[in-house]
């Protein structure tokens, strides 16, 4: 029962450029805000897993995390690992076995879960904020998925990754995964969870109808 302020900010350039600038958005807002109490915001960052492994301005940002003029009581980091970089094998993109290799500068924690169990990622998620509101310091989140589609409409991943797009085309998608879970505990009809959908759907639709009925200020 309590108000959370959330701000999306925006990225300022290439990839992982965004994360010095959300850290500085923090500080900003606690030493002005809340009187340098950093309990009070939390600076979220999500990373794709080739970026984090492949992008220097991570490392800058992390280890800069524990610095008197940087600091902002400790970051969550989330990793969307697909397990691939545009069209890259996780082998061919870097020498260590994780992602989240740069987790060891600082000491930081890192919880490997897997994407396809979203009672597990809710799990993780709260073990790791209650880890960084105690101890104040960055956590990483790796949560194990993949890409279903291309990085673009000129990337089609079948080309470049034939057997794992096999795999990931009949491999059913995390929310028919969740309901036939929830169906079977009997936590749920799944005729509630097909009309949740078509309600969620209609509702995408009615916000674009209505988008492209007042169009917005350029």
């Amino acid at each position: 029962n309590k108000s959370v302020h959330l701000k999306l900010v925006p990225n300022p350039s290439h990839l992982e450029a965004v994360n010095p600038v959300v850290e500085g958005f923090s500080r900003a807002k606690a030493d002005l805000l809340y009187q340098s109490n950093y309990d009070q915001i939390l600076p979220i960052l999500i990373h794709g897993d080739a970026a984090l492994a492949g992008q220097g301005i991570v490392y800058e940002t992390v280890q800069m995390s524990g610095l008197k003029g940087y600091y902002t009581g400790g970051t969550l980091h989330l990793v969307i690992n697909n397990q691939i970089g545009f069209t890259t094998d996780f082998d061919d993109a870097r020498t260590g076995i994780y992602s989240t290799g740069v987790a060891g500068v600082v000491d930081a924690p890192v919880f490997h879960v897997n994407g396809d169990d979203p009672e597990a990622v809710l799990y993780v998620v709260e073990l790791a904020m209650a880890y960084r509101q105690q101890f104040n310091s960055d956590v990483f989140i790796d949560m194990v998925c993949y890409r279903r589609h291309g990085h673009n409409e000129g990337d089609d991943p079948k080309f470049t990754q034939p057997q794992m797009y096999q795999i990931i085309n009949n491999h059913p998608n995390p929310r028919e995964i969740y309901i036939q879970k929830l169906v079977e505990r009997g936590d749920i009809d799944k005729q509630l969870a097909i009309e949740m959908e078509a309600t969620f759907w209609q509702d995408l639709q009615a916000r674009l109808d209505d988008i492209k009925q007042k169009p917005l200020p350029y």
